[in-house]
């Protein structure tokens, strides 16, 4: 695939995600934490919804940053690569490998929550636990789908800057 056809569809995916993904997901945990607070109140129903809203605020506010970010950051990439392609992935390349360098990070942290969540469900008799547990487990999972997706996007749009970088005899760094 020609390496502007790969930017687009990493963009692209990139700006599908954020509003008709990550956004609505973020209302869907809204839904869900208000829904627990008025249908069973107290300990477990503000338990579960701690973790429902403060991810849920999170992610809305990625999903909306992301989504509204990039059209501009892909025609500023074009019209970088237009210029020189040369200069364009000697700076896109290093932001690239960052993004990719932090995906055991973001992994790591999703499945933290989840055993967090089993712990607190399974290890404590508290009603605020048995709330929270479940409400964390949710996000983890959340965070593992959106996370998923984004790191199946920028792999191979990586791998066309590394290509584009080799083709350009651009000297980046290790990877």
């Amino acid at each position: 695939m020609p390496f502007l056809e790969q930017l687009q569809v990493y963009f692209r995916g990139e700006r599908v995600e954020a509003l008709f993904f990550i956004a609505p997901a973020a209302l869907i945990l809204f839904v869900i934490a208000g829904a627990a607070v008025k249908s069973e109140g107290g300990a477990f129903g503000v338990g579960m919804a701690v973790p429902m809203v403060l991810f849920g605020l999170v992610a809305l506010g990625t999903g909306l940053a992301v989504g509204l970010r990039t059209p501009s950051q892909m025609a500023t990439l074009e019209a970088e690569y237009a210029a020189s392609p040369k200069v364009m992935v000697e700076k896109e390349l290093p932001r690239m490998r960052k993004v990719n360098a932090n995906w055991p990070i973001f992994l790591g942290t999703w499945a933290a929550l989840v055993l967090v969540g089993l712990a607190l469900r399974f290890g404590l008799k508290a009603e605020w636990a048995h709330g929270v547990g479940p409400g964390l487990i949710i996000v983890g999972a959340m965070g593992f789908l959106i996370d998923g997706f984004a790191e199946r996007r920028s792999r191979p749009y990586t791998a066309a800057l590394e290509a584009l970088a080799q083709q350009h005899g651009v000297e980046v760094g290790p990877k």
